[in-house]
């Protein structure tokens, strides 16, 4: 298929600072030696958006980087993009932007919650939740997703009575939820809504990843639920998974509530954060603008990628269950049935196979046996990586 835009060629990213090709070499010098590409930490390896590469040269030729805050046309950029691709209709005096999700929350939490009081997570969930509760001094209160027929669900009962402990007082929700790939429907957000407001659990909602779903899903912001969602939620957002800017250290949070607009400013006020990246807001505006497109041909890329995993795993492993992905660009697989622990997959993995995934056990307790593919990639990349996986999966004696 002949695309407009560049999914092929791979940059080149050893020895320039990124974070998961650190992390692999200290996992393995060889990966350095054979070039291995790591399909870890959640960024893409696809070429940067060209309009948003027009835009940020154009600002760095034109402009000063001296310190800078968001402009009236950023902030209509914001709104009008959360119009257009979430039917969410939010004031720009909501915007409150940070330089990134996690930072966002890790605020949030110590912002709207005492010390010790408990915030519930929905796992086998993205790391850094548990952390941003227990280095809060915040009691972590874990509610398991169920896997129900291959799809994973929420516990409903299990969190309508971890809800009622009134020493819970905060949910923090992924969604689309990271590491399994689902893109909540509008029914299943609607009853984690009324057990919320039956029980006064502030929401804070992590939907970095809500451009990024796949054909033949919805996703619906949690906050545009309803009244009380809009009042009660605090919204996180952010351009940088959606088009491959974490480096640009740009996100905005939306809080429609004033008080609680208030007390995250003041929240935000502690660490010092008073501007954001000056060409992350080029960036974003040139990605919103002008760049839908752009995002309309990754996600055919991205779901071609996980068939793509889920063809090849039923022709050469039918025992490893590949789950449907309906968001995200971070595909989920069980390998339970290799009959391996978590250290020797690991083992098999990075030392034999040379593939650098996210081991499952990052995700929690219940992730473990499992592994999350980063499929946003050449597909030349995936393919090199999976017939690895085949090779080394095929020399253990299960």
């Amino acid at each position: 298929m002949t695309r407009r835009y560049d999914f092929e060629t791979l940059v080149n990213r050893f020895d320039t600072g990124s974070f998961k090709y650190d992390q692999m070499i200290k996992w393995n010098k060889m990966a350095r030696e054979k070039k291995i590409i790591p399909l870890s930490v959640a960024d893409m390896e696809f070429k940067t958006p060209p309009a948003i590469v027009e835009a940020l040269k154009t600002y760095v030729e034109e402009h000063v980087l001296g310190y800078t805050g968001p402009t009236k046309e950023y902030n209509t950029s914001v709104v009008s993009w959360m119009k257009r691709r979430h039917n969410w209709e939010i004031r720009e005096k909501s915007i409150v932007g940070t330089p990134g999700v996690v930072g966002a929350f890790y605020m949030a939490v110590s912002a709207f919650t005492k010390p010790e009081e408990g915030v519930i997570v929905l796992s086998p969930v993205y790391y850094p939740f548990y952390s941003a509760v227990e280095k809060n001094g915040r009691t972590l209160v874990k509610s398991s997703l169920k896997d129900v027929e291959g799809r994973y669900r929420i516990d409903y009962d299990d969190l309508r009575e971890k809800a009622r402990d009134p020493r819970n007082t905060m949910l923090l929700f992924c969604s689309p939820h990271n590491p399994v790939g689902r893109v909540w429907e509008k029914e299943e957000l609607e009853k984690v809504a009324e057990i919320c407001e039956e029980n006064n659990l502030l929401v804070v909602s992590d939907e970095i990843h809500f451009d990024l779903v796949m054909p033949g899903h919805e996703h619906t912001v949690f906050a545009s639920l309803n009244d009380w969602t809009r009042e009660n939620t605090i919204t996180l957002t952010a351009p940088s998974k959606t088009f491959n800017l974490a480096g640009m250290h740009t996100s905005n949070v939306i809080i429609c509530n004033r008080e609680y607009k208030k007390r995250f400013l003041e929240e935000m006020s502690k660490t010092a954060v008073m501007n954001l990246n000056a060409l992350g807001y080029v960036a974003c505006r040139a990605a919103y603008d002008e760049s839908e497109a752009w995002l309309e041909a990754l996600i055919e890329v991205i779901y071609e990628n996980h068939l793509l995993v889920k063809e090849h795993m039923a022709k050469h492993h039918p025992q490893i269950k590949v789950y449907d992905l309906e968001g995200t660009y971070l595909q989920w697989l069980d390998l339970r049935s290799l009959g391996l622990s978590k250290d020797q997959l690991e083992k098999l993995l990075h030392k034999e196979a040379l593939v650098f995934l996210d081991e499952g056990y990052f995700f929690g307790e219940e992730g473990e046996g499992y592994e999350r593919i980063n499929i946003a990639c050449p597909k030349p990349v995936l393919k090199e990586a999976l017939n690895r996986m085949t090779e080394a999966i095929n020399s253990v004696k299960i």
